[in-house]
């Protein structure tokens, strides 16, 4: 068997992960341009990640602030905040992305960031022709039920590219169980920031760094057979 694609997750993937001190403080910058300057640290990083709807609509509501209009705030501040870090040099692609470059397969992205800010990323990087489809979410609040673990991006991907038998890689539990629900493969990595992270789930293969994909047999690779 041969993999006919190979999709990615993006941030600890791909690009190195923004601090999660920088995406609370756009959420709190967030919360200020709505007119609320000292909101409780708490609902700060309940809403800077890992969100929910149903949390996102039980902080909005001790604020009197419209869930909607929030989140579009907090995708639009966590986006500048997050293009920032890359242009003062703060995150980068990591040392074994030219991996990638090694894959003979289609290859793509499947992302739980916002769209426009894996874009950016890629296009400041010159390395978004490398990768098709790209799927980030939309700056909606309907977006956050389909992002992973829900399959529903990577399966766009899947039909985008009309193929089936496909290999996932991530670096999160949500990752893997993404990849399981749309009955994909998964390779997760274990970046250093991973390096204490337990899974409750397997996953096909568990690797250090991108450059092991080329040691997988159904990955298919330049001038491999």
């Amino acid at each position: 068997m041969t993999y006919e694609a190979v999709l990615f997750d993006n941030d600890g993937v791909l690009v190195e992960p923004i601090g999660r001190s920088v995406l609370r403080q756009a959420t709190w910058e967030a919360f200020d341009a709505l007119g609320v300057p000292d909101p409780d640290p708490d609902d700060v990083d309940r809403l800077a990640i890992g969100v929910t709807p149903a949390v996102l609509s039980t902080v909005c509501a001790r604020y009197d602030l419209d869930p909607a209009r929030f989140w579009r705030a907090r995708d639009y501040h966590s986006s500048h905040a997050q293009r920032a870090e890359l242009r003062a040099g703060r995150a980068g692609l990591y040392d074994d992305f030219d991996a990638v470059r090694e894959i003979d397969a289609p290859r793509g992205i499947v992302s739980s960031n916002q769209q426009d800010t894996v874009e950016f990323m890629h296009d400041f990087f010159s390395t978004r022709d490398l990768f098709w489809p790209t799927y980030g979410r939309d700056p909606t609040i309907r977006s956050l039920d389909r992002k992973k673990p829900e399959p529903y991006y990577l399966r766009r991907a899947l039909a985008d590219l009309d193929v089936t038998d496909a290999l996932f890689v991530g670096d999160s539990e949500s990752d893997v169980l993404a990849a399981e629900a749309a009955h994909l493969d998964a390779a997760f990595l274990r970046r250093p920031h991973r390096e204490s992270y337990d899974l409750s789930v397997r996953p096909t293969y568990e690797l250090d760094g991108l450059s092991d994909l080329l040691g997988i047999d159904a990955v298919p690779t330049r001038g491999g057979a």
